[in-house]
């Protein structure tokens, strides 16, 4: 099974059910990824569980619209490179995730990038996700 896939089926089922925390499997590019989460506001915050087997700590991010209410600031996700079809694109072909209030995910020659740093710089890559 595609790991990312996972790693985001994991994210988006812990907002839908209202959880504080996810747990994920650690490797350095899931990581990355998750600090482009951290980095764009759609989570608390990220570590990594230093024991034998490695893991990521992700704490959601909610928004409090009542007293008893809470909106996830994950809205959206979703995957937009599978393991059957990589999707590869140009830096002039990224394009802005529902008007600019989602992300792209890009992984570039220079490492994991949201779309806009990418566009900025001029590289290209594999768009992994997009989020919302």
């Amino acid at each position: 099974m595609d790991k990312i896939a996972e790693m985001l089926t994991k994210i988006r089922n812990a907002q839908m059910a209202g959880h504080k925390e996810v747990e994920i499997k650690f490797s350095k590019f899931k990581f990355a990824l998750a600090e482009i989460l951290k980095k764009e506001g759609f989570v608390e915050s990220v570590s990594r569980n230093k024991d034998e087997a490695g893991a990521i700590k992700i704490v959601l991010k909610y928004f409090q619209t009542s007293n008893t209410e809470k909106t996830p600031a994950i809205r959206g996700l979703k995957k937009v490179s599978k393991c059957g079809q990589r999707i590869y694109i140009k830096s002039k072909d990224i394009k802005t995730v529902k008007n600019e209030f989602g992300i792209a995910i890009v992984s570039t020659s220079k490492g994991v990038m949201t779309g806009a740093d990418s566009r900025k710089l001029g590289l290209g890559g594999e768009c992994i996700c997009e989020i919302w």
